[in-house]
């Protein structure tokens, strides 16, 4: 048997430190949000020969079009716009073939309003707030204890700032934009992030049923012997295949696919030195 609890600091100070640089990513750079939340215009145009980002902005103010992010790269124009109509719209492509002398192909143009995007945002959380709400009553019934599951929501939490910090930093850095794809990795980190804990938790209760109470560290050192090279294995496998998409993959999946990549290793990691930890931290505080 191994004592990983006798290193609960150092499990503590990773933590912190992880979460800590996060948070101060998210306090000085915050996010770069797609049309699903901010809401307004994305445009997307294949032309024929290259132009400045000045020249773009030249007949972007020349339209009187608020541009919150201009890109220009390979022949290929990106743009973040406040919301504007299809007539508009038109009309700024036309005076880009006209004034610049370049042929326009679209390929995407999309307007959401603010209000829906404010609707996004609102159900997003509505759903993360649920789903923790549902896990700590099963929890807390499945395990007859409230221990349990306050230990596996505090771990979930640990696992969502670990993966709302790291993607302020990859949005900053390399433009990653939070949408919908995002919260779904995010909802997805939270169930893996459980099962995990459930499988050590379930050993715990198990030596707990068959020897009493006992030295509820030593159950929690012999359940994460037993177990974690199972779920180092089992994560393994996920994270492998999500490193062949992250190469391989389109570039509309690559922050996805690395939000849960983040998110597959972080929940790996907190079930045994995370979870455990607080477990017995209050499973002592209650004797």
């Amino acid at each position: 048997m191994i004592n990983f609890l006798k290193l609960r600091f150092l499990y503590l100070l990773i933590s912190v430190v992880v979460i800590g640089v996060g948070a101060a990513s998210v306090l000085m750079y915050g996010f770069r949000y797609s049309i699903d939340f901010a809401g307004g215009t994305s445009l997307e145009y294949k032309i024929d020969k290259p132009i400045t980002t000045q020249q773009l902005n030249g007949v972007l103010n020349k339209d009187k079009i608020e541009a919150v992010d201009v890109e220009v790269t390979n022949n290929v124009v990106k743009l973040r716009t406040k919301a504007i109509d299809e007539k508009k719209e038109s009309q700024f492509r036309k005076d880009l073939q006209n004034d610049l002398k370049i042929k326009v192909d679209v390929l995407r143009s999309e307007t959401v309003g603010p209000v829906l995007g404010k609707e996004t945002m609102n159900k997003t959380i509505t759903a993360a707030i649920i789903a923790i709400i549902a896990i700590l009553i099963y929890m807390s019934f499945s395990f007859k204890g409230f221990n349990y599951a306050l230990s596996a929501i505090l771990a979930l939490l640990h696992d969502i700032l670990v993966v709302v910090g790291t993607y302020s930093l990859l949005s900053y850095f390399f433009k990653a934009e939070v949408d919908t794809l995002f919260v779904t990795a995010l909802l997805t980190t939270m169930s893996f992030s459980v099962h995990d804990t459930i499988v050590v938790f379930d050993k715990i209760r198990e030596y707990k049923k068959n020897e009493g109470r006992g030295n509820v560290e030593e159950h929690a050192n012999r359940a994460l012997t037993e177990t974690l090279v199972r779920s180092i294995n089992n994560s393994m496998t996920i994270v492998f295949m999500l490193l062949a998409l992250l190469l391989l993959g389109g570039s509309t999946i690559r922050f996805f696919i690395a939000a849960l990549l983040i998110g597959t290793i972080t929940g790996t990691y907190s079930s045994p030195f995370v979870a455990t930890p607080i477990l017995v931290w209050l499973e002592k505080r209650k004797r």
